[in-house]
């Protein structure tokens, strides 16, 4: 277990803003799970738990209390079972499914963040979410102190979200991931982005690793690399309709995506329409290439990133009707 004192949560977040933890624990084995939150408890310490801080926003004032991150690593597979330690960057979980085959969460390739954050909010992309595979989870419970495991059901999960960041939100630190993934492909109709790709580039291999390798090439035309550029990756929630909401939309001749999970409208669409792509608001840079991916070219305060939010919000909201939700969440 490492402890450093006084770490700007900018050095831990991709969006770098934010200023000083008060503590930062480092879990490098199970057996500092315990001593770690014994640690915060001792103290009288706030804690947050904070994956590869992908999708964290740090505030100027910082956090007088204890950051908590896994960096337990491993990977396994029992007849497609695939184990991760929650500290695995959760790209290399992808890499290691589809190597073996595996189709499942191909789509979910070039996420950023770590194994163990990947069920808080329910990941997903291109059409498959984390929740389609999940299987179970070993946890601790921070509340009775001890260690057990968490089933598929117990998650709730729905579009980005589960309990561990609602109801149970602060209850289970989340020490590694099961996955039930199969040998195959995924089904066609591919999401919109995919099925373009193919027909540009001509593809006729739908196996998991060139699914990997083409959502893969969509994000690096689309997403920044968040260790290149200062990202927090989809800042907004696609908007979720039901069927009345979709016809209504559908009549304005707003494009609905008809899902899996349900119908809804790309939030980065209603930014474009807005007017929005690629302008430069507070210094945070709305791409030019995905709407809804705000970029931090000189923002050098939570109150710049604030500023810029709300005025995209508004303009949305003035242009549309639609209301956006932010995605990432705040470190507090």
């Amino acid at each position: 277990m490492k402890i450093r004192e006084n770490v700007n949560i900018s050095e831990l977040t991709t969006m770098r803003l934010g200023g000083p933890a008060k503590f930062v624990i480092e879990i490098e084995n199970e057996s500092d799970i315990e001593s770690a939150f014994n640690f915060a408890i001792e103290k009288n310490l706030k804690v947050f738990v904070l994956g590869g801080g992908a999708n964290t926003l740090g505030y100027d004032e910082g956090f007088n209390g204890a950051i908590i991150t896994n960096k337990i690593k491993g990977l396994k597979d029992e007849n497609g079972i695939i184990t991760a330690m929650g500290g695995e960057e959760w790209d290399n979980v992808v890499a290691f499914a589809t190597e073996k085959d595996y189709t499942g969460i191909e789509a979910l390739s070039k996420i950023p963040g770590s194994a163990g954050a990947a069920p808080v909010q329910n990941i997903g992309a291109y059409g498959q979410d984390i929740s389609d595979t999940f299987l179970e989870a070993r946890v601790y419970d921070r509340k009775e102190k001890t260690f057990k495991t968490l089933k598929k059901s117990d998650f709730d999960f729905s579009y980005r979200k589960s309990i561990l960041n609602t109801t149970d939100k602060d209850h289970y630190f989340v020490i590694s991931i099961s996955l039930k993934l199969k040998k195959g492909e995924m089904e066609r109709p591919f999401y919109n982005s995919i099925e373009k790709y193919i027909a540009e580039n001509n593809e006729t291999d739908f196996s998991p690793k060139n699914i990997r390798k083409i959502v893969s090439e969509i994000r690096k035309d689309k997403l920044p690399d968040p260790k290149v550029r200062a990202s927090a990756g989809s800042f907004f929630k696609n908007v979720y309709l039901n069927e009345v909401e979709a016809s209504f939309a559908e009549e304005k001749g707003l494009p609905v995506y008809h899902g899996h999970d349900g119908l809804k409208i790309n939030s980065g669409f209603l930014i474009e329409k807005a007017g929005l792509k690629g302008k430069l608001l507070h210094g945070m840079r709305i791409s030019d290439k995905a709407a809804l991916v705000l970029i931090n070219e000189s923002a050098t305060s939570y109150a710049d990133l604030a500023a810029a939010r709300a005025e995209i919000k508004e303009a949305v909201k003035n242009d549309s009707g639609y209301e956006l939700e932010q995605e990432p969440v705040e470190l507090v």
